[in-house]
């Protein structure tokens, strides 16, 4: 065999499924609800590549519903259903309630095997349940628990918390389970009021007005859906860096994006991560045991992690009790 002849072989070859290191076993559709550069699908993917690794072909479709406007929902829906039928993929994980909600409802009259992660609302309320090819992994936001600990290493102890929500699928579904869609709420004596907001400048007037409204702690949730009066979009990084910058009372946060140096001095959050780790784990059962996702009921992925800025502690003139630190992780 020429030399020629030896080096088209070998690309014919390298070109081949499977052809290197190893044979690919599974081929995964992951459609994300969001964007690759949003932290929270960030985190869990990272999580979802860690567990299946190389033995797993993961392909990934973006529904962008963040940033784009709620009336092209439905055609990015459209347009993952069209892929995932290009592609004929062996396992789909849905991330997060939009893609759960468009897509959902089509895989269960499918027979293709479904894990979805970072589900908020109650299974029952989806059209998903009881299907035998769909199971997942639930997020719970650790909102009650958060002020719980926050109200703990603040002197004096805070009396009014203001929680802030985008106007986005998931805070609405945050605000209808958690709070039974009610604005104003009282935890452990503490008055919490959650505001939905659609409007960057509503958002700052709240954020700039807070103490003279007589609130001690602000917790900055979901800030990714906020448009400003022409309909812009405004990217949740300069939501963000604004709120801390501008909030005249101190910033706390629910996921652990939202915890850093020009961010929020931290608390107990959700990460990302865990929720593609559990999700991988049951995708594992799945696809290499063969347990029918009908058989594998949804789990909740870990309760939470302690997560600081000691550089924002600092700012706040903040200390966080020994039980506390002992356990807490640092962004800086």
């Amino acid at each position: 065999m020429g030399v020629l002849t030896r080096v088209i072989c070998l690309a014919i070859c390298l070109l081949l499924p499977g052809a290197t290191n190893g044979q690919v076993k599974h081929r995964v559709l992951v459609i994300e609800s969001y964007h690759a550069e949003y932290p929270w699908d960030a985190s869990y993917k990272e999580g979802l590549q860690s567990e299946l690794g190389s033995d797993y072909q993961l392909d990934f479709f973006e529904m962008d519903t963040k940033r784009l406007a709620r009336e092209r929902h439905l055609q990015r829906a459209n347009a993952a259903w069209e892929h995932y039928q290009q592609t004929k993929p062996d396992l789909v994980i849905l991330g997060d309630d939009n893609a759960i909600r468009f897509l959902g409802p089509l895989l269960a009259q499918n027979s293709v095997p479904v894990v979805y992660l970072g589900l908020n609302n109650n299974p029952r309320d989806y059209s998903i349940y009881g299907a035998p090819n769909i199971t997942g992994v639930l997020e719970r936001p650790l909102i009650k628990r958060s002020i719980a600990s926050a109200s703990q290493f603040f002197t004096p102890h805070p009396k009014r918390i203001l929680l802030l929500l985008d106007s986005g699928q998931t805070s609405e579904t945050i605000y209808k389970e958690i709070f039974n869609d009610q604005p104003n709420n009282t935890f452990l004596k503490i008055s919490v009021d959650v505001r939905l907001v659609g409007s960057w400048e509503r958002w700052q007037k709240l954020v700039k007005q807070s103490k003279k409204q007589g609130y001690d702690l602000l917790f900055v949730g979901l800030f990714h859906t906020l448009r400003n009066h022409q309909n812009q979009h405004i990217p949740a990084q300069e939501v963000l860096q604004w709120t801390s910058t501008h909030t005249p009372i101190p910033p706390l946060g629910l996921w652990d994006f939202a915890v850093g140096k020009d961010k929020t001095i931290g608390g107990l959050v959700l990460y990302g991560k865990e929720q593609g780790i559990t999700a991988a784990w049951i995708a594992r059962q799945i696809l290499e045991q063969g347990v029918s996702p009908g058989k594998i009921h949804p789990v909740p992925a870990e309760k939470g992690r302690y997560l600081f800025s000691r550089s924002q502690l600092e700012k706040w003139n903040t200390k966080l009790p020994d039980f506390i630190e002992t356990k807490a992780q640092w962004v800086d």
